[in-house]
């Protein structure tokens, strides 16, 4: 897959489409990148931003957490806890021990610096939707966070810098969808368009000339770059990564062969289910391939 990303690409499709709000210059291989928002949340946010940074993949899709939790690292650290802390004494303490990452702690003071960096940024967006008539999406909207968090250790920073969109179908389910709320009685009228974004990201399939899915975790990344596969006939590559198991009748557990009989994954294609934990097996796939 990475091989077929370096081969040249046909001169004639390179103006067919615009395939996102930034203009990025297609590859011989759109590689989709999603994750969970655990991984960014975990020790894999460096491994991340080494392949946004290196320009290696063409397309994220994250949840709402996976944003945030990069931004909010910028701004306060989080620290290392134990799975076992009672909740009742950490929410004395105003310490959040978070679900996804379980022996993590994350200090209520952290989300209070993200409000004080992120409700200006969206009172300025505001202002240019009503005064210059930009029609905000998803991911227009992570592309201006990482344009304004000005931070080299942020993954999306470097989404910002190269160009490389990212699609978050689900951006108010989480910390965000808290300061969206916010920001909605202190200045409302701020519209995020979802319509828009499933256009582009379908379309960053449709168009492309090869495609590839490299998917850790599932459940919403994993069915929405799928689903936008499903729009070209399927992915010539495919590489889940997950602990899921079918019989939980889950989006996560679903074999590779399932979304060949939806037309997700080439009759073609030979995709690749990992049964492992992500974060001790990425970083492995990364240093052997990308790196």
């Amino acid at each position: 897959q990475i091989a077929k990303r370096k081969e040249p690409i046909n001169e004639e499709n390179l103006d067919k489409v615009n395939l996102n709000p930034i203009n990025r210059i297609k590859t011989n291989c759109t590689i989709f990148l999603g994750f969970t928002s655990n991984i960014i949340s975990s020790g894999l946010r460096s491994t991340i931003r080494f392949l946004v940074q290196h320009n290696l993949v063409d397309c994220l899709v994250v949840t709402a957490g996976g944003v945030e939790e990069d931004f909010i690292k910028c701004l306060a650290p989080t620290y290392l806890g134990d799975f076992n802390l009672k909740g009742s004494d950490l929410r004395k303490k105003g310490i959040n021990r978070r679900l996804l990452i379980g022996n993590l702690l994350v200090p209520n003071n952290n989300y209070c610096l993200f409000e004080d960096w992120i409700i200006p940024v969206f009172d300025q967006m505001l202002k240019e939707q009503k005064e210059d008539g930009v029609k905000w999406t998803p991911s227009k909207v992570i592309w201006r966070l990482g344009k304004e968090i000005d931070n080299p250790d942020s993954v999306y920073y470097w989404c910002y810098k190269n160009q490389i969109p990212v699609f978050s179908p689900a951006l108010t389910d989480g910390s965000l969808g808290d300061m969206l709320y916010l920001h909605s009685y202190k200045n409302p009228g701020l519209i995020i368009d979802i319509v828009e974004d499933v256009r582009l990201m379908n379309n960053q399939a449709v168009y492309a000339a090869n495609s590839g899915m490299i998917i850790l975790g599932g459940g919403l990344v994993k069915h929405h770059i799928c689903n936008a596969n499903l729009m070209r006939n399927g992915a010539d590559f495919s590489v889940f990564v997950n602990t899921a198991q079918e019989f939980d009748g889950s989006d996560s557990g679903a074999r590779p062969d399932e979304a060949v009989s939806w037309g997700k994954i080439r009759m073609q294609a030979q995709p690749v289910k990992v049964y492992a934990e992500a974060t001790l097996v990425f970083p492995l796939l990364v240093a052997q391939t990308f790196a």
